[in-house]
């Protein structure tokens, strides 16, 4: 397969569509992710979507081969309240608004802060600058450190070899986080005990 890509590349000079392209001959479900950010604008690897609790619990968590954050919004809120039925709001970035996404979500949540990207009509700019909308988009900023705490705790680089091993991987760093959050809650509640018997 690669033989074939590079003969036509290189011998007949004609253009591989992204969507071909191999980008590692060890890892190929490796994909290109333009990051959009300054210092690292692009990235090798695969996306990993997560949804978090407002106790900073993983609910869900979704390797996306292929898939963008605006193609899994509803399947990953759907997936979460299958197993946690009492979730009835949901916070998301910009990257996963879509028309459709919005109205199906509005269908399944009663709160949904789902901040449109682009210009904004009167309604959506009344909505989206609601107190109760502007409070839990602040509030969203803590799914960025769930992110940076799978990141620091081993998820940023991946030893395991193919695409099951690697949401293996995945699924298990999203359980140490948990048992993180778990032990850390446990830590607060045992120290204010402490604090109160001495104060």
């Amino acid at each position: 397969m690669p033989i074939g890509r590079i003969r036509q590349r290189v011998i007949k000079g004609k253009k591989i569509p992204h969507n071909e392209k191999v980008l590692s001959l060890f890892e190929p479900h490796t994909e290109w992710i333009s990051k959009g950010k300054a210092g690292v604008p692009q990235e090798l690897g695969l996306r990993v979507c997560i949804l978090e609790d407002q106790y900073g619990l993983i609910l869900h968590h979704q390797v996306m081969e292929k898939e963008t954050d605006d193609k899994v919004a509803v399947a990953m809120v759907d997936a979460a309240q299958s197993k946690f039925p009492n979730l009835k709001g949901c916070s998301f970035d910009k990257g996963f608004y879509n028309p459709g996404n919005k109205k199906a979500l509005k269908d399944n949540l009663t709160l949904l802060v789902l901040p449109k990207k682009g210009k904004r009509n009167k309604a959506e700019f009344e909505e989206e600058t609601a107190e109760e909308f502007r409070r839990s988009k602040r509030k969203h900023s803590a799914v960025e450190s769930a992110i940076n705490g799978l990141e620091n705790h081993g998820l940023d680089r991946c030893p395991d070899h193919g695409i099951h091993g690697f949401k293996r991987y995945v699924s298990l760093s999203v359980l140490a986080r948990n048992l993180q959050i778990i032990g850390h809650h446990i830590q607060q509640k045992k120290l204010k005990r402490i604090q109160r018997k001495s104060g």
